[in-house]
């Protein structure tokens, strides 16, 4: 025997021995250092929601996230607010009052800013359509001026039918036909049918004047991007801020029964959406995992006093983990938090392999103390060199950019240590105070005396089927998928993640974009023509986007306009509000207006103008209430309309000196720094499509940041963290246990299974169409570690002589230690959150094949013992 594995074997033997002799005192002093360490986690507990610190800031990527982020500070941490009308003024309406409210409360908003409106985009908003699109609007506000002059100066229902009874003297006189007002006509009649049903329709001015000819849209969307005031400290760090959007909206009155509907997205509201997600069942999710742990556990040792022991040495072992990790890292991130399952499944392994081997001993010897003493000399080794191994695989990612997955490590590999003792003391002690009946089952697995020989016999045939399982498992491995998009883990039915996607929908809108940063002016000009002409980008966004051309013609085009339509909009007397007679009395003179006009028109042609006469009389037959309602349904979005041509008539030049002091803020930096936002063409929402963006605008320029560059190089970070973890942990391990071993062939032996079970694992993953992504990934260092330990007992076994592995007490404790572990974590599986859920679902299969591997894989890998030596395992 070397010397580093006597050492292994001596030092938790005396440890066992210790805490066997003094029973009380170890509980005692592990109680005292349990509540030491639970002061210590309560203390200083601290869990940050800040999903930016999970990757290191010093990697390329990042510096260029943060120098944007310095430079433009008003873009992180954003809250977007979208805002849906079934009409555009009610779009725009609920857009300017909830800004408003939103601005007011500057404890949850640090800033409200409207991106796609306010006041300089409505008055200077023509400007920015091509000349044609602005000849044609300010024709058609013309073209309407007989109808809006009675309209500006009683804008409500008796202004509309008086407009009604100018239209129909036009159509008496032959001034104008009934085609043309056909229209106005019909929409008036279906908007007053409507109210008058309880259907609360919504009316549109500014549809009912759109020729349809012109390239302005009238958007029925508007924006709010809101930075509001975080609480990191919390789960859902934007909680506050959302509640605070609801209600300002309640109290507004902004709702589906009001024709808009507020819904919130961003990074904010999706963080926050996420950490409710994963709260959603969390309950159940964790009474299935003990529940699952607890029947596992008494498989393996039919004793609730072995299972109570077991348990009262992990939780205690979790306790003291906590403590040391915050004191080590200072706080858990969401990465780090998986130390918990981690310690667990892993503590697990250990208490069972103690207990099994307890039970076994006991068998042949009466005497507890004895039987643990057994226990711990044959299992010494073996433990101590898995946690080490353990420990050291853990360690790997130290170097790593993924700080998350970093952390991750030192927590979980102080943990192994802390488990290790926690096990050769604690759970010893525990053991002899509780004093479990005598075991009255066998330990090992007589009756699978028949797979032994048959692994003996057919052993090469065994190993060439796993030889010709791992080879498809690598040639598969091309077309495993790897998707690290984070938003890929979200319920895609959750509310902020279905505005996003609906978002990601409108080219205009999407916030697939990649932010540029220029060193000044200039360079961004420069840059922004290079990027336009790219295949791959839609349009660029900058400062000078908002200095149009062709000024000149388009304001002559406005002043024109303006002339003609001033007095119309803004005339000098507006009439106070009607009463309910005055209003009658107009629908009278209407109706007896359009009275001789459908007498003079039977055909077909009045058809329109007959509708409106049945629609006008229903209203004279109406209650005042519903009476009012239509006049509120048309005055409201008249109010609307009408101001917002008073602002576009209002146009000035547009230079760099008269943007407003906040917009230039949005595309440069006091020092000068400038701001490109690129649009991606083509599906915003494909993988591919955004893959093809960010390589083609960053062959233009480095300095990119944004949501696609963010999804795509975080993916790259990731992956390489795990290849470099992985070759580190390969070598660290093998080291270690050469370093026992003193043997090649024995190391060998330990690891192949393990390579063995993750490219099945991998293949596994392909055949049911599961990709790899940020959080199932976290699965594989738990299945390294397990694998590692699970190969490790049996290496040693065999190395002394064991023989008939399947049947012994070893291949029980290992196998309900992947049950036990497999079952409690695949019960993450459960979860309604996506990420967590795959993560269970790669845990179960990861532990299947690890369990196949160490039980059938393992011992036909291994052969006969080494001769002369027959002991039992």
């Amino acid at each position: 025997m070397t010397r580093s594995k006597s050492l292994l074997q001596t030092v938790p033997a005396s440890l066992v021995t210790v805490s066997l002799r003094r029973p009380w005192l170890t509980l005692v002093i592990a109680l005292v250092v349990t509540l030491a360490a639970l002061g210590i986690a309560a203390q200083r507990i601290e869990i940050t929601t800040d999903t930016s610190q999970l990757i290191s800031p010093d990697v390329a990527w990042r510096v260029e996230e943060r120098r944007m982020e310095a430079a433009f500070p008003q873009l992180r941490d954003v809250m977007l607010v979208v805002i849906d009308g079934k009409t555009p003024e009610l779009a725009e309406d609920a857009a300017t009052r909830l800004s408003t409210a939103l601005s007011e409360d500057k404890a949850s908003f640090r800033r409200i800013t409207r991106p796609d409106g306010g006041d300089f985009l409505a008055r200077e908003g023509l400007l920015f359509g091509s000349t044609a699109d602005v000849r044609s609007t300010t024709k058609a506000m013309i073209d309407a001026q007989p109808l809006l002059g009675p309209l500006a100066a009683d804008p409500s229902l008796r202004g509309v039918t008086s407009s009604l009874s100018t239209m129909i003297d036009g159509v008496n006189r032959g001034e104008v036909t009934l085609a043309r007002i056909d229209k106005p006509v019909s929409a008036l009649s279906k908007a007053i049918d409507g109210s008058l049903s309880g259907q609360n329709p919504a009316f549109s001015w500014q549809e009912l004047f759109d020729t349809g000819s012109g390239g302005l849209t009238l958007p029925k969307r508007r924006l709010i991007l809101a930075q509001p005031v975080l609480d990191h400290a919390a789960l859902m760090a934007g909680e506050n801020a959302a509640g605070a959007v609801q209600r300002a909206a309640q109290a507004l009155k902004l709702d589906e029964a009001h024709g808009v509907r507020v819904r919130l997205t961003g990074e904010v509201p999706l963080a926050d959406e996420e950490f409710a997600t994963l709260q959603e069942n969390i309950g159940a999710v964790a009474m299935v995992m003990v529940g699952a742990m607890l029947l596992t556990l008494w498989l393996a040792t039919r004793s609730v006093k072995l299972v109570a022991a077991i348990m009262g040495a992990i939780v205690a072992g979790l306790i003291v983990t906590a403590a040391v990790g915050l004191l080590a890292v200072g706080r858990f991130n969401l990465i780090s938090v998986a130390f918990i399952p981690l310690f667990v499944g892993l503590g697990v392994d250990f208490g069972i392999q103690i207990c099994v081997r307890f039970n076994a001993e006991q068998a042949d010897s009466k005497d507890p103390t004895e039987a643990l003493r057994k226990a711990a000399s044959a299992l010494g080794a073996p433990l101590s060199l898995a946690a080490g191994a353990i420990f050291v695989g853990f360690g790997a990612f130290l170097p790593t950019a993924y700080i998350g997955i970093t952390e991750l490590g030192v927590i979980a590999g102080l943990g192994m240590i802390i488990a290790l003792i926690a096990n050769l003391t604690l759970l010893p002690a525990l053991i002899v105070l509780l004093r479990p009946a005598d075991p009255r089952h066998d330990v090992g697995f007589p009756q699978l005396a028949p797979i032994d020989r048959l692994l003996e016999s057919k052993r090469r045939w065994v190993l060439w089927s796993f030889a010709v399982a791992m080879g498809l498992s690598i040639a598969a491995l091309p077309w495993v998928r790897f998707d690290f998009n984070p938003l890929h883990l979200r319920d895609p039915e959750a509310p902020a993640m279905r505005t996003l996607s609906d978002l990601t929908q409108d080219p205009d809108r999407t916030p697939n974009t990649i932010d540029v940063l220029a060193r000044n002016p200039a360079e961004a000009q420069a840059l922004a023509a290079k990027l336009e002409r790219l295949p791959e980008v839609s349009h660029v966004v900058s400062l000078g986007t908002f200095i149009p051309s062709d000024q000149d013609a388009k304001l002559a085009l406005i002043q024109d306009a303006s002339l003609l339509l001033d007095l119309t909009l803004t005339p000098f007397d507006i009439m106070p509000a009607p009463s309910d007679a005055e209003m009658t009395a107009a629908i009278a003179e209407t109706q007896a207006k359009l009275a001789p006009v459908l007498a003079a028109h039977p055909g077909p042609n009045a058809a329109a103008a007959r509708r409106l006469a049945g629609s006008l009389d229903r209203l004279a037959k109406a209650t005042p209430e519903k009476r009012a309602a239509v006049d509120h349904m048309l005055a409201e979005p008249l109010g609307v309309m009408l101001g917002q041509m008073r602002l576009a008539l209002q146009a000035e030049p547009i230079t760099r000196e008269s943007l407003p002091p906040d917009m230039i803020r949005d595309w440069e930096s006091p020092d000068g720094l400038s701001r490109l936002q690129v649009f991606p063409r083509g599906d915003a929402r494909d993988n591919d499509v955004l893959r093809r963006f960010r390589d083609a605008v960053a062959k233009v320029t480095p300095a990119i940041s944004g949501l696609p560059v963010a999804t795509q190089a975080a993916a790259s970070t990731v992956a390489f963290a795990f290849v470099e973890a992985g070759i580190i942990a390969f070598v660290l391990v093998s080291a270690l246990l050469f370093l026992v071993l003193r043997s090649v062939r024995e190391v060998a032996f330990t690891l192949a299974p393990v390579i063995l079970s993750i490219f099945l694992t991998l293949g596994s993953c392909l055949v049911i169409g599961q990709p790899i992504n940020f959080a199932n990934i976290i699965a594989f260092p738990l299945l390294f570690g397990v694998g590692v330990a699970f190969h490790i007992y049996f290496v040693m076994a065999w190395s002394v002589g064991a023989r008939n592995l399947l049947q012994s007490s070893l291949a029980r404790a290992v196998m309900f230690s992947a049950l036990a572990t497999g079952t409690a974590f695949g019960s993450l599986w459960l979860s309604t959150h996506p990420g967590t859920a795959s993560m269970g679902k790669i845990l179960m299969i990861s532990l299947i094949w690890t369990l196949i591997c160490a039980l059938i894989f393992e011992p036909a890998l291994l052969g006969p013992s080494p001769e002369g030596k027959t002991k039992g395992a």
